[in-house]
C-alpha cells in the first residue's frame, strides 16, 4: 500500500518548503492574537485570583488533546485543506465523506472569515485608543456603523493584500510579525513583575470566599475563554502539502505551539495578578476596560511611553494572527476545488507566485464584510458553528478509522488512544451547552448545515454522486489505498 503522506493529489501542485520552525511559527502566530490581551481580565474576574492559573492550565489540555487528533490526521494526510482531506479520506471518498467534506468547506466560508474579521475588528478597538474618533460614525442613518468597522475591513484587504505573493516572501514576512509577538507577551509579563516588585514583592490578591459550585462554575466559564485563546494550534495542517517532511513535522509543531502558548498565558496570568485587582473588579463593566488593561499595566510599571507601546504591540499581534489565520484557510477551498467538490473557480493557482489567489482572495473579501458586525456577535457564530461542524467531526472521525482502515500508514499515532479524542470531546460538549445564548449559536450552525447540505444533494444529482449513484459492494473509504 502507498503511504498516503506519498499519494498524489490535488494539492500537489503546491511544493513542499515549510520546515518545523516555520510550522510552529505559523500556529503560534494564530494562536496569539488580540485575543489574550482582552480577556485576561475576563479568565482572571470569572475564576478568581487563585484559579485563573487553573483555567489556563484545562485550556491548554483540551488543546492538548485535539491536537492529537489533529496530529494524528495531519502526519497520515498531510494535503492542502486540513480538515477537508481528513473528512474525505475518514467517511470515504465516494462515500458520506464527499458530502461531509463539501459541507465543512462551506460553514467554512462562514467561520474562517468570522474568525479573521474578529481579529481585525479586535485590532480596529485597540487603534482606537489612540484615535478615539474611531469610535464615531460616519452616517448618522446608520448609527450602528462606526469608522473602527472601516478599519477593520481595510486591514483584512490589507491583509490579503501582503499574502498575494510567494510562500518564501510570505515565511520571511512572518518571522518579522512574530518578533512583534513576542515583543507585547514579553513586555507584559516584564510589566507585571516589575509593577508587583515596585508595590514590594509579588504577591497573591486576597479572594473573596465562594462555595465549591460557584467556584467550580466560574472555573467553567474561564476555560472557555481560554480554549477560545488556544485555538490554532491546528492551522499547519490546513498548509499540510506544503510542509517538508510531514510525518514528523505536523504533529511535533502542533504539540510544541501549545507547549510555548500554554507557558506564555500561565506567566502572564501570574504577571498580571498582582495589578489587575479593580481591573478584575470592573471586567463586566465594558471593552475599554478589557484593552487598556495590559496598557495600563505597561504604563503603571514603566510610565506613559511604555503604555502607548504596549499598545502598539497588541495592534501588531493582532495583524499578526489575522495574517496567520487568512493564509492556512486560504487552502481549504482551494483544495475542495481542485478535487471538484466545491465552486471550480477557487481551484486556481497563480502562475507566478505559486499560491491559491482566487480562495485567499474570496475569504478576504468576506472577512472584509463581516468586519460590520459586532465582536461579540462574530465570536458566537464562530465558536458554535466550527465545534459541530468541524471539531466533533474529527474526533468521531479518528475513532471510526481506526476501524475502518487499521492498515493505513499512520506515521503518528496519538499515545493513551482512544482517551485524547474522547477528553476533547467532552471538553468541547461543555463549551457548546454552557456558552451563553446557546440556542441561538445552536440553530445558526442548523442553517449553515441544512443549507450547505441542499446546496450538495443539489450539485451531487447533477453531477451524480454519492447518494444519487450506486456503488460496488466494498467501494468508498479506502479506494485510494
Amino acid at each position: 500500500m502507498t503511504p498516503s503522506h506519498s499519494r498524489p493529489d490535488a494539492s500537489d501542485h503546491l511544493k513542499r518548503r515549510i520546515g518545523l520552525r516555520s510550522a510552529v511559527l505559523f500556529n503560534m502566530l494564530e494562536m496569539i492574537g488580540v485575543g489574550p490581551f482582552i480577556t485576561l481580565p475576563l479568565v482572571i474576574a470569572a475564576a478568581g485570583y487563585r484559579l485563573s492559573v487553573w483555567a489556563w492550565l484545562l485550556g491548554a489540555v483540551i488543546a492538548v488533546a485535539d491536537g492529537l487528533v489533529w496530529a494524528e490526521l495531519g502526519a497520515a494526510f498531510p494535503r492542502a485543506g486540513g480538515s477537508y482531506a481528513f473528512l474525505h479520506e475518514i467517511y470515504g471518498a465516494e462515500r458520506a465523506g464527499n458530502w461531509l467534506s463539501f459541507l465543512y468547506v462551506w460553514q467554512l466560508s462562514f467561520s474562517a472569515p468570522l474568525s479573521i474579521a474578529s481579529g481585525c475588528i479586535g485590532l480596529s478597538s485597540f487603534l482606537a485608543w489612540f484615535w478615539p474618533g474611531l469610535n464615531g460614525g460616519p452616517l448618522v442613518a446608520l448609527p450602528a456603523l462606526h469608522y473602527a468597522n472601516l478599519a477593520a475591513a481595510a486591514a483584512c484587504l490589507l491583509v490579503t493584500a501582503l499574502l498575494y505573493r510567494n510562500l518564501n516572501s510570505i515565511t520571511r514576512l512572518a518571522w518579522v510579525l512574530f518578533a512583534g509577538v513576542m515583543a507585547a507577551l514579553i513586555g507584559l509579563i516584564a510589566s507585571g513583575f516589575a509593577n508587583a516588585a515596585a508595590a514590594g514583592g509579588w504577591h497573591m490578591p486576597v479572594s473573596p470566599a465562594h462555595s465549591a459550585a460557584v467556584a467550580i462554575g466560574g472555573l467553567a466559564q474561564a476555560t472557555l475563554i481560554a480554549t477560545y485563546d488556544y485555538w490554532g494550534y491546528y492551522n499547519i495542517c490546513f498548509l499540510g502539502s506544503e510542509v517538508r517532511r510531514p510525518e514528523k513535522t505536523i504533529p511535533r509543531a502542533i504539540l510544541l505551539s501549545v507547549l510555548f502558548v500554554a507557558s506564555f498565558y500561565v506567566l502572564m496570568n501570574l504577571a498580571a495578578l498582582p495589578s489587575v485587582r479593580e481591573a478584575a473588579s470592573r471586567a463586566a463593566t465594558g471593552a475599554a476596560v478589557h484593552l487598556q488593561l495590559a496598557a495600563e499595566i505597561a504604563r503603571s510599571a514603566f510610565g506613559l511611553w511604555a503604555g502607548r507601546l504596549m499598545a502598539a504591540l497588541i495592534v501588531w499581534t493582532a495583524f499578526a494572527s489575522v495574517f496567520s489565520l487568512l493564509l492556512g484557510y486560504s487552502r481549504v477551498p482551494y483544495a475542495a476545488a481542485r478535487d471538484g467538490n466545491y465552486f471550480r473557480v477557487l481551484a486556481a493557482v497563480h502562475p507566478k507566485h505559486g499560491i491559491p489567489h482566487r480562495s485567499l482572495l474570496a475569504l478576504g473579501i468576506v472577512a472584509a464584510a463581516f468586519c460590520f458586525f459586532s465582536l461579540q456577535q462574530v465570536i458566537t457564530m464562530l465558536v458554535i458553528t466550527r465545534i459541530l461542524l468541524q471539531f466533533l467531526l474529527q474526533h468521531i472521525g479518528v475513532i471510526v478509522l481506526r476501524f475502518k482502515r487499521p492498515e493505513l500508514a499512520r506515521p503518528f499515532r496519538m499515545p493513551l488512544y482512544p482517551l485524547p479524542p474522547l477528553i476533547a470531546m467532552a471538553g468541547f460538549i461543555f463549551i457548546l451547552v454552557n456558552r451563553s445564548q446557546a440556542l441561538g449559536g445552536l440553530a445558526l450552525a442548523a442553517g449553515i448545515g441544512l443549507s450547505g447540505t441542499a446546496i450538495y444533494l443539489i450539485r451531487a444529482r447533477n453531477k451524480r454522486q454519492w447518494p444519487f449513484v450506486s456503488l460496488p459492494q466494498g467501494a468508498g473509504a479506502g479506494d485510494r489505498g
